[in-house]
């Protein structure tokens, strides 16, 4: 059984809808995967916000989820962490070194194009060598920078847009992008999980 936890900022708009979403997915598919949420900044037991839960009542999700923040029980129980934003996965990293190994942002997890998986995994070890050389008080090249500048340029956009205090419109357009990385993500649990049979 794979345990996921989506995280976003206050746990009302976009954790939500991608907790809700995929189990929904689920659901319907017979996938092994356990589904929760939660916010690096959130109250919780609070309500997700009116158009989240608007849109999850449309597609058919009939539970209810409320505002979790984000503590040491839930990052222990995931095997993966699947954050809505960079900032969010640096949170995450930074209150939990543990959690590093199975924290990747949404988009950033279900990526399949090679060339950008490449241009993640080449600038992931030249962030560790300048920090190491940092640590070290060695300095940093010019030629490192512009590496550096370059490997962020291959790589796309990994945020999901923000929808709060938005319309409805707003909202389901997140949601689409949500949910278009959860047909990736899917996909692999269902490889997954025919890989472990």
């Amino acid at each position: 059984m794979l345990r996921i936890l989506f995280v976003c900022t206050g746990n009302t708009c976009r954790s939500p809808l991608a907790e809700g979403l995929l189990r929904i997915r689920v659901h319907q598919e017979g996938l092994a995967a356990e589904v929760r949420s939660a916010g690096v900044s959130a109250v919780t037991g609070g309500p997700i916000s009116r158009n989240s839960a608007s849109l999850l009542q449309e597609a058919g999700f009939k539970d209810s989820i409320s505002s979790l923040a984000i503590q040491e029980s839930e990052v222990n129980w995931a095997d993966l962490i699947l954050t809505m934003t960079m900032g969010h996965k640096r949170t995450v990293i930074q209150r939990f070194p543990g959690a590093i190994e199975k924290t990747f942002t949404l988009k950033e997890y279900v990526e399949d194009d090679a060339h950008i998986l490449q241009a993640i995994e080449e600038r992931e070890q030249l962030v560790t060598e300048l920090q190491l050389k940092q640590a070290l008080s060695q300095a940093v090249s010019i030629e490192e920078r512009s590496r550096i500048f370059k490997l962020e340029h291959a790589i796309p956009d990994f945020d999901i847009s923000d929808p709060f205090g938005g319309s409805i419109e707003i909202y389901r357009q997140t949601a689409e992008e949500i949910s278009g990385s959860l047909d990736k993500l899917v996909h692999k649990i269902r490889a997954r999980n025919e890989g472990s049979k």
